[in-house]
């Protein structure tokens, strides 16, 4: 409605328009937040990579999805159940997916394998003796099951107490819940997966050696005498892993040798540690404390192609944990990163965009790469990649457009053209990821200008008319944001005939799809320079 038939003040107007333009960037951050969900997603369910799957990405989507704690998780399976069981749907291969996901999820609290997907018959056998009520101190806080191996984690607290009385049970069950005690190899797991905090408090561990608490052992194999109570059986390599000692002697041998003047000790050395950190996150971590990051880095230098590889490699294992991606960036590693990903052999410039891919989930590593001149050889990768390159070049470069001062560096790229070449082959399967890329390049001032030279309308209109519910989904948003800042983008969409596709996805389309697609209409039907016949109910 317009201002002057209100009758409302001119600081009133000013007061709403300032409401409008926050409203507008609020919306704007809301399909940010989606997009890198949906880009997300995509990466976890990358079918043939063999790679492991960044464990930042994963913790990222269970906060993104409210999944993050044990109660969580389990409400979910029920759900999940419910599903596959009420046959509400009917694509295996969805099902398929939530369940691996689930199963990421779970690896990230710590749950034990068996207790996520089949934790009904542990509470089938509780239901057996309800008069029979397991006291809570005797339940790990993550798996909510009784204790066979309690264990005590370094929270930093320091309790005296002193017991000369029958109240030993008291103050030992009280002690125990002041220190923090859980299963071993629930928090085993939790360790594992890069935590380096207490599941329950989220205090910071001082370190993350794991003490046996004899005391609280004790009472529970008292009361489970005293009540008939079977403890259940635990495999006897659920204990502490005789083997870590010699994990951490094989490391500190394998640095050492990372400083060797022979090529070939050196070479092995670096393979292994490639090898391992894949394998195994506590390699990871004791990689990193035992010295390995720096001989890496510097070796990413090295004039020998195949050194080079393992260790880019290496490296973009290694920064599956956390901690590590600010160590890596730290020792200067990005620059010859770069280095590698222009020069590097076909599996090195893969590995090293997905290592940029990893180590710009942080911020500052967003821009320390777009300013180290990062974003030109991963849009080269992206025109001339194998199908892995591309998308892992599609992936990094998702990630570092996320920053404002990257979208102006890709444009400049050149990265309009590799997506539109993205957009036209069907075949190659990327092309929600090359809309979720262009979404966020049409935010920028430089980058609707570059796409207003190029055909790329037609090809949107186009996905609108025959892409997948997605593909409509993400080519609709887009549209509407070039159209929200260009009514001549608004022109040459109808122009194409986007009209009639669009009033079919408001009948049709995503919950998300038709919400564009009305905004889209609606916006069309307010521009002035276009003739335009409003849409019928």
């Amino acid at each position: 409605m317009p201002y002057d038939k209100l009758g409302i003040s001119e600081e009133v107007r000013e007061q709403v328009e300032l409401m409008h333009t926050q409203l507008n960037r609020a919306k704007r951050r809301t399909e940010t937040q989606d997009m890198e969900l949906a880009m997300d997603m995509m990466v976890v369910f990358s079918k043939n990579d063999d790679r492991s799957a960044d464990g930042a990405i994963i913790e990222r989507l269970a906060k993104k999805l409210d999944l993050h704690t044990v109660a969580d998780i389990k409400t979910e399976t029920t759900a999940v159940k419910k599903l596959v069981k009420t046959r509400t749907v009917h694509n295996p291969e969805i099902i398929q997916q939530v369940k691996d996901l689930l199963e990421k999820f779970k690896q990230i609290v710590g749950i034990e394998e068996s207790g996520i997907l089949d934790y009904s018959v542990s509470l089938t056998s509780l239901e057996r003796s309800k008069s029979l009520l397991i006291p809570h101190e005797f339940l790990c806080p993550i798996t909510l099951e009784i204790m066979t191996d309690p264990v005590i984690i370094a929270t930093g607290q320091v309790i005296c107490v002193f017991l000369f009385s029958t109240l030993l049970k008291l103050f030992v069950i009280y002690v125990s819940t002041l220190l923090q005690t859980y299963e071993r190899q629930s928090i085993q797991k939790w360790l594992n997966s890069g935590h380096k905090t207490c599941p329950k408090t989220g205090q910071t561990l001082n370190h993350l050696i794991l003490a046996p608490n004899f005391a609280l052992r004790n009472l529970i194999l008292h009361w489970c005498e005293k009540n008939n109570f079977d403890l259940p059986i635990k495999d006897a390599c659920d204990g502490p892993d005789p083997s870590s000692f010699a994990l951490i002697e094989e490391i500190s041998s394998l640095i050492q040798n990372l400083y060797s003047s022979q090529m070939d000790v050196k070479r092995e050395a670096i393979f292994r540690i490639r090898t391992l950190s894949k394998e195994n996150p506590d390699s990871r971590v004791l990689i990193a404390d035992g010295g390995g990051i720096p001989p890496l880095v510097r070796l990413l230098s090295y004039k020998d192609f195949e050194i080079q590889e393992h260790t880019v490699t290496a490296l973009l294992n290694l920064s599956l944990d956390e901690a590590n991606k600010r160590l890596i960036a730290g020792e200067g590693a990005i620059p010859s990163i770069i280095e590698v990903l222009q020069n590097g052999t076909e599996e090195a410039r893969e590995n090293s965009a997905a290592a940029l891919f990893s180590l710009s989930i942080l911020d500052e590593n967003k821009v320390l790469v777009g300013s180290l001149n990062g974003i030109p050889p991963l849009v080269d990768l992206l025109c001339t990649g194998t199908t892995r390159g591309k998308k892992d070049a599609a992936t990094a470069l998702f990630n570092l457009v996320l920053d404002p001062a990257n979208k102006s560096r890709a444009v400049k790229a050149g990265i309009i053209p590799a997506l539109l070449r993205l957009l036209e082959d069907k075949n190659l399967g990327m092309v929600d990821e090359a809309l979720s890329i262009l979404l966020l390049i049409a935010s920028h001032p430089e980058g609707r200008n570059e796409i207003g030279k190029l055909s790329v309308i037609q090809n949107l209109v186009e996905i609108v008319r025959d892409g997948t519910p997605k593909n409509k989904e993400c080519a609709t948003a887009v549209l509407l944001e070039l159209g929200s800042n260009s009514s001549s983008c608004l022109l040459a969409a109808l122009q194409y005939g986007v009209y009639d596709y669009l009033i079919e996805i408001t009948k049709s389309g995503t919950s998300r799809a038709q919400r564009k697609a009305n905004s889209l209409l609606h916006l069309m039907s307010k521009c002035e320079h276009i003739p335009f016949v409003s849409p019928k109910s």
